[in-house]
């Protein structure tokens, strides 16, 4: 009797630079930060074009990805993290629609409290919690979303 494969689990931190964990079939994790900083001669949309690209690319190369995670941002630093969060989000949410994968936003105080036991962990403690699991993230982004991916996969995350 054969253990079932792994569900492919999807985890984002979104942003500019944008943290990226992944569950593939076989159990592995691997992680990253992937950058959707417009060039300079780029129209308003490319940043959110190139997203879609990169989420069919991650999908075609590591999937089928079957559920997604992504940080639930209610407040931002400014107006324009703001307008990039929303973009991401909403280019997030039509691609997994179109493809009919789950999605689920996962509160940042969840994620802090999971990964270090207090709801208002700063950058560093996410990152030193990520070292702590045997992670070595590149930056807070990474360190999110490797928390985001290992939240979901110890709590089940809310999508069956």
């Amino acid at each position: 009797m054969s253990a079932e494969p792994a569900r492919t689990i999807l985890a984002l931190d979104l942003g500019t630079t944008t943290g990226w964990a992944i569950r593939g079939f076989d159990g592995l994790i691997t992680s990253g930060t992937v950058s959707f900083k417009p060039g300079r001669y780029d129209g308003g949309g490319m940043r959110y074009l190139r997203f879609t690209n990169w989420l069919s690319e991650i999908d075609r190369l590591s999937g089928p990805v079957e559920a997604i995670y992504f940080e639930e941002v209610r407040r931002h630093a400014g107006t324009d993290a703001a307008h990039v969060y929303g973009g991401l989000m909403a280019t997030l949410e039509t691609w997994a629609e179109l493809r009919g994968v789950p999605y689920q936003g996962v509160p940042v105080g969840t994620i802090k409290r999971h990964a270090t036991g207090h709801g208002n962990a700063n950058k560093q403690a996410m990152i030193d919690a990520a070292h702590k699991r045997g992670f070595s993230p590149t930056d807070d982004n990474e360190a999110d979303a490797i928390a985001i991916l290992l939240w979901a996969i110890e709590t089940q995350g809310g999508l069956a």
